[in-house]
């Protein structure tokens, strides 16, 4: 190629430099961000790690590594790692919240009762707070859980994402036909989000809606092709439908 080639003519020539990427701890924490949004939480939380790598002190990864170990299922390891981050921020009212979660859903209620009144007495008026909070409640049999829901999403604003989120911690606690509204509410936000499709389908299958499952799994895997989960989603779904049809043609052949 001529040395000429990237340069470009007009009012005074200019030679385009491209800019080398700079993999640091802002590039990692948006790839981390990005990856929640979209449902990869392994891939969110190796991406939120390489951040602390960077920069130990990063209160936004320490979270988000908390919160993708929570989505993990894996609840003791976000415990552990909860009370590393409390160690650097012992006040924080979200990292007071994701602990809070951690031990709820680990079976710790009473624990996870103090840290949650302790998240909101720091302060904490933020989404993540209030979501925490109607998690454990959910954990507690209480009531209320529906409240901090609300409170939640209401200071979120019109962000699809809280919604999804909240969506997610009813069908954690089984809660699917609540789950399922929580979902379509996001898809009015945002439609064009595979884990939206992806949460409705989990939910309509929960309820035994087969069919419905699986046009919106197959939504799912229109937007993200990779998406393993609806897959097999798609094809429990498929089984489910094949099995009532079945029933409902030995019924009417047998009258049973």
């Amino acid at each position: 190629m001529s040395r000429f080639g990237n340069l470009e003519f007009g009012d005074g020539a200019e030679q385009k430099i491209e800019q080398p990427l700079i993999k640091d701890a802002a590039y990692y924490l948006d790839i981390g961000e990005r990856s929640f949004e979209r449902g990869k939480f392994e891939q969110a939380l190796r991406s939120y790690s390489k951040v602390l790598e960077f920069d130990p002190r990063n209160l936004q990864a320490w979270l988000g590594q908390i919160r993708m170990l929570i989505e993990l299922g894996e609840f003791n390891e976000a415990r552990l790692w909860a009370d590393k981050a409390l160690k650097i921020y012992p006040n924080d009212p979200e990292l007071l919240a994701a602990k809070a979660v951690a031990l709820a859903r680990g079976g710790d209620l009473k624990g996870a009762i103090s840290f949650s009144d302790a998240s909101i007495e720091s302060s904490g008026n933020t989404p993540y707070v209030w979501l925490a909070r109607g998690d454990v409640l959910l954990a507690c049999k209480e009531k209320r859980a529906e409240y901090c829901f609300e409170k939640a999403i209401l200071l979120a604003g019109p962000k699809w994402i809280w919604r999804w989120l909240a969506a997610r911690v009813q069908s954690f606690y089984e809660h699917f036909a609540r789950a399922l509204v929580l979902a379509q509410e996001a898809l009015s936000l945002s439609p064009g989000e595979a884990v939206l499709w992806l949460e409705i389908g989990r939910c309509q299958l929960a309820l035994g809606l087969a069919s419905q499952a699986h046009r919106s799994l197959e939504q799912a895997l229109e937007l993200d092709p990779e998406c393993r989960l609806a897959d097999k989603l798609m094809t429990e779904a498929d089984h489910v439908g094949f099995l009532r049809r079945f029933a409902g043609q030995w019924r009417r052949l047998f009258g049973k």
